[in-house]
């Protein structure tokens, strides 16, 4: 994810801090995705609905788009977009998925309402085979934008508030019916980590959302961890390390003035990756550390860079879920803190609340979102019939 060194720096140089200008993703062209003065009233008010065009790798689905009031890290109001899919054979009030999506990226051409759209294979929309089996069973999916407009990639708990305002937002539109929908939520990696905020938000931020069950896989429950292992030493994903630095520092600008502490290497690569989707991300970042796009790691430690790094770690926010979850990831994934895992579930676990974790070994941290899908689907189906949900506390 992000790395601590560029998130310390310049708070601890104190170099240029009042002048330093986060690089900001090209705005989407298309005034649907404006940030307007539409956005007020309460969060999760619908802005505009639309229907969009049908796609033949969801056979009989109907497509809509719906934007809507959310709030920032800040909590300033933005637009936030939604996209629902509507199977063919939905039931008034029948089950409701918001599948957060993987999107480890800086541009806004990266969200899933875009990538659905799209024929370039470094942004091709991949999960369609297993969305279907969810299409098949009679569930309408929201698939949310869950960066939010600037692309604020890192900014966990940001997608957790966007994906209950975009579920709020979808049952108060007629046409959809899901008004008194049962609702599921589901993600892996960084999807996992927006819906796992979602689900630890829930009891306080939404509590009127009937959420039924959670399948949350391959989580970085605490960010600041996995940016020690990705940032301070040569990394093949280095480049999600400092992607992931460039959405915080655009979700916290006050906080992590980070680009004015970049020498030569660290602004070029800024440019770069200002609009960059995963691939270009990884492959512009791959063998890279710290050191090398900054003249000084300086401190690793600063009080404001640990204080959004925790505010974005969902193993310290004490808030525990009411929802049942079903937690998977491989004991032995070398991207996230599988440590930090077995905190949260341990925790939730001594909290009441109930949990089925499951491993499924592999040495590839995405091969484990594969293996565990059907299963997270299955379990949700279970909650949405109504069966007790199990629990390996």
């Amino acid at each position: 994810m992000l790395t601590t060194a560029l998130l310390s720096l310049a708070l601890t140089t104190g170099h240029g801090m009042a002048n330093a200008v986060p690089a900001y993703p090209a705005p989407d062209p298309d005034p649907f995705y404006a940030q307007t003065e539409a956005a007020t009233g309460p969060v999760g008010t619908p802005i505009s609905v639309r229907r969009a065009p049908d796609l033949p790798t969801f056979p009989g689905a109907s497509f809509w788009q719906v934007s809507f009031r959310s709030t920032n890290s800040e909590n300033n109001p933005i637009v936030a977009v939604t996209t629902v899919l509507v199977p063919a054979n939905q039931q008034p009030d029948g089950p409701l998925l918001s599948y957060q999506h993987i999107v480890n990226a800086l541009g806004s051409e990266c969200a899933p309402s875009r990538t659905l759209y799209t024929s370039d294979p470094n942004k091709v929309f991949r999960e369609a085979p297993v969305l279907n089996v969810a299409l098949q069973r009679g569930w309408t999916i929201a698939l949310p934008d869950h960066l939010g407009p600037n692309s604020a990639y890192g900014a966990a708990r940001l997608g957790g508030q966007i994906t209950l305002d975009g579920i709020r937002a979808v049952q108060k539109v007629p046409e959809l019916r899901v008004a008194s929908s049962p609702v599921g939520i589901a993600g892996y990696s960084g999807g996992g980590m927006a819906t796992a905020w979602a689900a630890a938000l829930a009891p306080t931020y939404a509590p009127e959302i009937n959420l039924v069950g959670v399948a949350q896989g391959g989580v970085p429950m605490n960010i600041g961890k996995m940016a020690n292992a990705l940032g301070q030493d040569p990394h093949p994903a280095f480049g999600l390390a400092f992607a992931a630095a460039m959405g915080l520092e655009r979700e916290y600008p006050s906080e992590l003035p980070l680009s004015n502490e970049l020498n030569a290497a660290g602004r070029a690569m800024e440019v770069q990756l200002t609009n960059a989707c995963t691939n270009d991300i990884l492959v512009a970042g791959a063998g890279r550390s710290a050191r090398q796009v900054t003249d000084s790691i300086a401190m690793l430690t600063s009080p404001q860079a640990v204080s959004v790094m925790n505010a974005n770690s969902v193993e310290l926010y004490p808030g525990v879920p009411t929802a049942p979850i079903f937690e998977w990831h491989s004991p032995t994934d070398a991207l996230i803190p599988v440590d930090s895992v077995l905190n949260t579930n341990a925790r939730y676990c001594a909290a009441g609340a109930t949990v089925e974790s499951q491993l499924y070994p592999s040495p590839d941290h995405l091969t484990t979102a594969v293996l565990g899908l059907p299963d997270a689907f299955d379990y949700l189906q279970d909650r949405f019939d109504g069966k007790p949900a199990p629990s390996n506390c």
